[in-house]
């Protein structure tokens, strides 16, 4: 186990030089940067900012310097934003956690209970409504999705607010504030989790039907065990191996803020901040966000192949 770990924590520090490296070049190669699209600044000022910044150096001494002070936890300076880049993300980032956690959490509840009784309950009544709601919600767009729910459910009958994390000018705390982030993130919610609830259940039920044809599952029924307990104790845990897999895509997911439903519902979030900083250029911001989900990717891929192997001991590393 030692030397998978030192092996794959090796295999990571060269990915993610790859991965640093190609990041900023292709940032740093892009034509204009929040100096040169600042029409209120002259050119004496532009050039003087780009001297502060390092802008006129080469690339690759400013990626070296970019890596040195990525390695004492800076990842730059945000011109747009006027502040660190770290701290920015410090003050979005857990608001995209947030709903990315409970969003995460409900789609696979929902999408395991749904996929055993619809893989059960093959070509029956409710396994082919699962199958149409499945291929209906993976078609849908997801701004139509969160525009219709907030022309319903917050325009026309007023029950959910239709954006933002509080109310404008709400000086709620304690558990006023908690009831409030609660009613302003349940449409972004529903609609992250209708979104990712098709695929993983389609996923699921796949792999229940696999597993449910499979000699064992006919040994423990043969024993007379409950239908309940052959399905969720025997069948279930191994229909759930194949997903782990799934488990180190979902650690940047949580962070990285969902771009488009942020936008939609005006959340405060990493993604809505992530998009202004495309139109506004804000380089170093978006360097440091990508180099940031990059590190989570690594890192989740490797938190799925250890939990692999502690839930199924005839992996070999």
């Amino acid at each position: 186990m030692s030397t998978y770990l030192t092996k794959r924590l090796l295999y990571m520090l060269v990915i993610l030089f790859a991965a640093s490296l190609l990041i900023f070049c292709l940032y740093a190669l892009t034509p204009g940067d929040f100096i040169t699209g600042n029409i209120k600044l002259t050119a004496e000022r532009k050039a003087e900012l780009r001297e502060i910044y390092g802008l006129n150096k080469p690339v690759l001494e400013r990626y070296g310097l970019w890596m040195k002070d990525a390695f004492h936890g800076n990842f730059g300076y945000s011109l747009a934003q006027q502040k660190p880049v770290l701290q920015l993300f410090s003050d979005y980032i857990w608001n995209s956690f947030l709903l990315a956690a409970v969003s995460t959490f409900l789609t696979w509840v929902i999408a395991v209970i749904v996929g055993v009784i619809s893989a059960y309950k093959q070509y029956s009544w409710f396994d082919t409504l699962v199958m149409v709601a499945i291929f209906a919600a993976m078609s849908l767009p997801s701004f139509f999705i969160g525009l219709f729910l907030i022309k319903i459910l917050a325009v026309d009958l007023k029950w959910l607010p239709p954006g933002g994390m509080i109310t404008t000018g709400s000086n709620a705390t304690g558990l006023a504030y908690l009831k409030e982030v609660v009613r302003h993130m349940t449409l972004p919610v529903v609609v992250m989790v209708l979104l990712g609830l098709g695929s993983l259940t389609r996923y699921f039920r796949s792999n229940m039907i696999d597993v449910l044809q499979q000699d064992y599952i006919r040994t423990a029924r043969a024993k007379g065990l409950k239908e309940r307990k052959v399905l969720f104790t025997h069948a279930l845990r191994n229909a759930l191996l194949p997903a782990i897999t799934l488990v180190g895509f979902e650690l940047p997911a949580l962070f990285g803020g969902s771009l488009i439903i942020e936008q939609i519902f005006n959340w405060p979030g990493i993604g809505q901040l992530y998009m202004k900083s495309f139109g506004l250029r804000d380089y170093p911001l978006l360097m440091g966000f990508t180099m940031f989900i990059a590190i989570l990717t690594v890192i989740g891929t490797l938190l799925s192949d250890i939990l692999y192997r502690v839930a199924d001991p005839r992996v070999r590393l």
